[in-house]
């Protein structure tokens, strides 16, 4: 496939176009861009001559910037720490071992979203002030997609949802940790919940 050449109409419009344009950086040295024109009497024309050069690339380097300084990318990955423990270590490793025994339980299973979060809510309310401190709330893992949809959908809304609605009030002040169950209380798809001392 041929490229197309400029016809000296484009190149006069590009011109007058060209000659009204600010620069954006005026203290860098510029270039002149010479396009090739197709002449009539002649069927090949040369390509123009490269007037800017580019230094050679090795595999590895970063691009820099004319002051030499490495380009920053936007968008790059930022690490954030790890909220801190709220409970005991110690007990914090039992639970994660499935040591430790829930004193109560609700099952999301088959709920909407409209039904799960005030029943869990009033859950976690209860629990608290019937002075549990170790709670399970099993959501299930949700269904595999069908694959009809273009876009796809997240499986298992409520275990993704869940933990959301501990963090916030009214039930954000009585839970001190949230984290997923050990496999012998549902693994995946349940979550223990860590609760304050009742006063």
């Amino acid at each position: 496939m041929s490229r197309r050449r400029v016809r000296p109409d484009e190149l006069e419009l590009w011109q007058q176009v060209a000659a009204k344009a600010e620069r954006l950086h005026p203290q860098r040295p510029g270039f002149d861009i010479q396009f090739p024109i197709k002449s009539a009497g002649s069927k090949r024309v040369k390509p123009a001559e490269k007037v800017a050069s580019i230094a050679p690339f090795k595999i590895g380097q970063k691009a820099l910037l004319d002051s030499g300084k490495p380009i920053q990318r936007f968008g790059s990955p930022v690490s954030h720490p790890k909220p801190a423990l709220q409970m005991d270590h110690k007990a914090f490793t039992r639970l994660k071992r499935g040591k430790l025994r829930p004193e109560a339980r609700i099952d999301l299973h088959g709920m909407t979203l409209q039904q799960a979060h005030p029943e869990l809510i009033g859950f976690i309310l209860k629990s608290h002030a019937n002075g549990c401190r170790l709670v399970l709330v099993i959501t299930g893992k949700g269904k595999p997609g069908q694959g009809e949809d273009i876009i796809p959908r997240r499986t298992g809304v409520l275990r993704h949802k869940v933990p959301q609605w501990l963090r916030l009030a009214p039930v954000s002040s009585a839970i001190l940790e949230v984290t997923p169950a050990h496999v012998k209380h549902g693994g995946g798809g349940a979550f223990y919940v860590y609760l304050r001392r009742h006063r």
